[in-house]
């Protein structure tokens, strides 16, 4: 995604899993649906939405996917990964209280999800993952770094409490961005300075959680890294069948940058599972082509700029408290009207998507990061839509 006695422990930050379920409780969880609302035994004002594949019996072990949404939407997080959750036999369980805000909150409805959740079931500790939207990304990414019993972590349009990169993490990281989203960058720079397993998935919209097929992916890519460590047995049907999928995508891939990337997820997510010799040389190939070398800096270079363009702006920002406010403020505002005009763009293209973006970064948050009211109501006339 547990009546009998707890046999071992896996501790998420101070919470406990124990595995092996309890006891009986009144509530009948029916089995194939998704149930809106399972309180939580020694909190009752504690709930959360589940989804318990239609196959579920006690008498094995299953894996869990524990979910956190920023607006406390628990059932919206379960039907996210319903589907895949019924096919390779996850029990899903989302919080109906963890929510954007104090961190003490989704602390304390994290911590009374998963102790009820592995009361109840029978749950694999091996087979433990995250999954968040946003700020509920960041629950789940900071539950995972303190603890080393979680498998992986999905994270959509968000990635770690300090929003800072990391060069590696004990779990695996499959993340998502839309390509008109606000924390597109920071999902970018997470992904690339990653050098343990993790994938990104980039979808055509904003600040949301991905389309279905991607989040399908997400588990079955999961699914795929637990045959790699041992977390579960290898299953060479099931693989051969995610690298049919995988290598269709890499065929109907026209952007050689896009090309190398899946390339070379493919070849880190399949070798020692099955041959992948004929990707790894392509890959090999396509890396000392010049044009490829070419897309593949001019896509760097892009994301530099970006990340720096937003530097800039939240310095300016930094200014509109001293001295230096008048002209902060005019360059702000040129800034803006700048991106405003790109952003407006009737032409699909990179530089719209990246004005949109910008603005959205600089519009979100705006009221906790300056005080200056006429910047703020500046920025309102700058702010789009969804």
């Amino acid at each position: 995604m547990i009546v009998r006695f707890c046999r071992r422990r896996i501790t998420l930050l101070t919470l406990g899993l124990c595995l092996g379920a309890t006891g009986a409780r009144a509530q009948v969880l029916q089995r194939g649906m998704v149930i809106d609302r399972v309180e939580c035994s020694d909190d009752t004002a504690q709930t959360y939405a589940l989804y318990l594949p239609s196959g579920y019996a006690p008498e094995r072990t299953w894996s869990l996917l524990l979910a956190f949404h920023p607006a406390a939407r628990g059932r919206l997080m379960v039907e996210k990964y319903q589907a895949a959750a019924e096919q390779y036999g996850y029990i899903v369980a989302a919080s109906n209280n963890s929510r954007n805000g104090p961190y003490a909150v989704s602390m304390a409805a994290a911590q009374a999800m998963m102790t009820d959740v592995s009361r109840r079931f029978s749950i694999d500790p091996q087979r433990v993952y995250l999954a968040g939207m946003s700020g509920g990304a960041r629950v789940a990414m900071g539950i995972a770094l303190t603890n080393h019993n979680v498998a992986g972590v999905i994270a959509s349009s968000a990635g770690y409490p300090d929003s800072q990169p990391r060069a590696s993490v004990p779990f695996a990281v499959f993340s998502t961005a839309g390509i008109e989203d606000f924390n597109y960058i920071e999902m970018r720079l997470l992904d690339r300075k990653l050098t343990s397993p993790h994938f990104l998935a980039v979808f055509e919209g904003g600040h949301a959680l991905p389309p279905d097929d991607i989040a399908f992916d997400a588990l079955e890519w999961m699914e795929l890294r637990a045959m790699q460590s041992g977390g579960r047995n290898r299953d060479d049907a099931r693989a051969g069948s995610i690298l049919q999928k995988r290598r269709a995508r890499i065929a109907a891939s026209s952007d050689p940058a896009d090309t190398v990337y899946l390339l070379r997820a493919l070849v880190s997510d399949f070798k020692g599972l099955l041959d992948v010799s004929a990707e790894e040389n392509r890959l090999g190939r396509m890396a000392n082509q010049p044009d490829v070398k070419k897309a593949l800096k001019r896509e760097r270079e892009a994301d530099d700029a970006e990340g720096r363009m937003l530097g800039e702006i939240f310095e300016l920002e930094s200014r509109l408290g001293d001295d230096g406010r008048l002209p902060a403020l005019m360059t702000l505002r040129d800034r803006l009207a700048k991106l405003s005009r790109k952003a407006a763009s009737e032409a699909d293209t990179p530089e719209r998507s990246q004005a949109r973006r910008v603005l959205r970064s600089i519009t979100a948050g705006a009221s906790g990061r300056v005080q200056d009211r006429e910047y703020l109501t500046l920025l309102e006339q700058y702010r789009l839509g969804r």
